[in-house]
C-alpha cells in the first residue's frame, strides 16, 4: 500500500470521504465574506429598544414592521448626519424619543397618547 500525504504530513489511514477536501484549504488571514469590521460597524450602527419603550411598544399595542424599523433606523441615521443627540422621530401615527448617539429608542408614542403631549430635552425632530 502506498504511504499517503496530506499537506505534506503521511497518514497511516484514509479518511472515510478521501484527502481532496485537505487539499483545498483556505490560508491564514483569507476569508469569504464581509470583513469582521465591516460586520461589526454594521451591528453597531442598529437600533436597539429601552426595557421603558419596549413595555411602551407592547402596552399601547405598537407594532412594527420591517419596513417600520428601517425607516426608523434611516431617520437616525439622518439626525446623527446632523449631528442631533436626542430626538423625536415622528412617524406615520407614531412617535418616537429616540437617543440618538445611543442608537436606542427611548420612549414610544401612538396616535392617542400624541394630543396634547410636550416633548422635552430633545435636539431634533425628523418627519418620516
Amino acid at each position: 500500500m502506498a504511504d499517503t500525504y496530506v499537506n505534506g504530513v503521511r497518514v497511516p489511514f484514509l479518511p472515510a470521504r478521501g484527502v481532496e477536501g485537505f487539499k483545498e484549504r483556505t490560508g491564514v488571514g483569507e476569508t469569504k465574506g464581509p470583513s469582521f469590521d465591516a460586520v461589526f460597524q454594521e451591528e453597531l450602527r442598529g437600533l436597539t429598544f429601552s426595557r421603558h419603550a419596549q413595555e411602551r411598544l407592547q402596552a399601547r399595542k405598537i407594532q412594527l414592521n420591517d419596513v417600520d424599523l428601517a425607516s426608523l433606523q434611516n431617520a437616525v441615521n439622518r439626525a446623527d448626519e446632523k449631528g442631533a443627540k436626542d430626538s423625536l422621530v415622528l412617524m406615520r401615527d407614531m412617535a418616537f424619543i429616540v437617543s440618538v448617539k445611543n442608537r436606542t429608542v427611548v420612549t414610544a408614542m401612538d396616535s392617542e397618547h400624541l394630543k396634547e403631549n410636550v416633548f422635552t430635552n430633545i435636539d431634533s425632530a425628523v418627519i418620516v
